[in-house]
């Protein structure tokens, strides 16, 4: 039995946790919060700061391996323990590309990736002085997650609300489409690539709202989004899982917006409609087994659940009878206590043969499903 440790005890870890059932591997978890979603589920829990150096590095010293379910962890700790011979998934030197935007837009650049232009800042200061630059989204370098960090800036007026700290200025473009394609790779550069998805972000939390997979794509534009996101991953030389987030613009363009170096939200979908789901991917990765197969048993799309505006509190999950009655509609919900505002609080997937049926059950979730308090 393989020892393996999972940094960030949250949705993910949880996930990862109900996959890692079907494999000899004995599971450990270090995260701040004890009532965390993944903190029962695991055959050992740690409390402990992921960001902290001592923390991570005593958590990780005796085990095998380790993964991560959220970027924001301490890379140097995880380099040290690289070098007394655990494996990490994903490898530290992948970690510092993807966890820095500034870092990760020249990365492509380097790569000759395509991605919408971007101007690097350091301050607000000097934010106002790229008016001639909008419109633009300026994100945050380090520390945003789930829209956080992410700032909308249309014109001169806007400049106020971007961030006093490092970012990029990225060049708003006009957007047809927005999609991910998730990529798994192992040690001997083998991948499996998951049918792309479309993906509707929440124009007010700017975080996924629902997406439905596979994408509606010509077969050229998906060719192309399968070789830049391949590119994407195998430049980072490391095995794991990856999200690759794009968009499709108006002219039909395939730019990559970001990349997600772990199991992600655009592939939730995959536990009860692909044969092999992300989570159990990155076990196959980790283990050192063959990669799974991507494709799908039935198209699918996912909900997120999100708590409602106007309420904070203990959750209470409204309209859950009525979506359980639905056909092929799976509810997932994870275990987080205390609702608030935006907070991702579960996702429910709908598998069907009928594209138009996927999306009327999406919406109709939507409308019947709330987290209230």
């Amino acid at each position: 039995m393989l020892k393996v440790g999972i940094l960030g005890g949250g949705q993910l870890g949880r996930m990862l946790l109900q996959a890692a059932a079907n494999y000899p591997v004995e599971t450990f978890v270090m995260e701040n919060d004890p009532e965390c979603p993944a903190a029962h589920l695991c055959h050992h829990f740690t409390k402990g700061d992921i960001r902290n150096y001592d923390d991570v590095f005593n958590f990780g010293k005796d085990l095998d391996a380790i993964t991560i379910e959220i970027e924001s962890v301490n890379e140097d700790a995880l380099d040290a323990l690289e070098q007394k011979g655990v494996k990490v998934y994903p490898r530290p030197s992948a970690l510092r590309i993807i966890k820095n935007k500034i870092v990760q837009k020249q990365y492509y650049k380097n790569l000759q990736i395509p991605s919408p232009e971007f101007l690097i800042t350091q301050n607000l200061e000097g934010l106002k002085g790229h008016s001639t630059f909008l419109p633009a989204v300026h994100k945050i370098a380090q520390g945003g997650y789930d829209g956080k960090g992410v700032q909308v800036i249309e014109n001169a007026s806007d400049l106020h609300k971007g961030f006093d700290a490092p970012g990029v200025l990225e060049k708003m473009v006009p957007i047809q489409k927005e999609i991910a394609q998730i990529v798994a790779i192992n040690a001997k550069g083998e991948t499996a690539l998951y049918p792309a998805v479309d993906m509707v972000m929440d124009p007010v939390l700017n975080l996924l709202d629902y997406q439905i997979s596979p994408a509606e794509i010509p077969q050229q534009t998906l060719w192309k989004i399968e070789a830049i996101a391949l590119a994407v991953v195998k430049g980072l030389k490391s095995p794991g899982i990856y999200a690759v987030e794009m968009f499709i613009d108006k002219k039909g363009d395939v730019l990559v917006n970001e990349t997600a170096p772990r199991v992600h939200n655009s592939g939730h979908h995959t536990i009860e409609a692909n044969y092999s789901s992300q989570f159990d991917m990155l076990w196959r990765v980790i283990l050192d087994y063959p990669l799974g197969n991507a494709d799908h048993i039935l198209p699918g799309a996912i909900v997120n659940l999100v708590g409602a505006e106007g309420f904070s509190g203990p959750a209470v999950y409204e309209g859950l009878d009525e979506v359980l009655k639905m056909e092929n509609v799976f509810v997932h919900i994870y275990g987080k206590k205390e609702t608030k505002p935006g907070r991702k609080m579960g996702h429910v997937t709908i598998v069907s043969k009928d594209r138009q049926d996927l999306s009327f059950k999406a919406h109709r979730i939507k409308n019947i499903l709330k987290v209230v308090s």
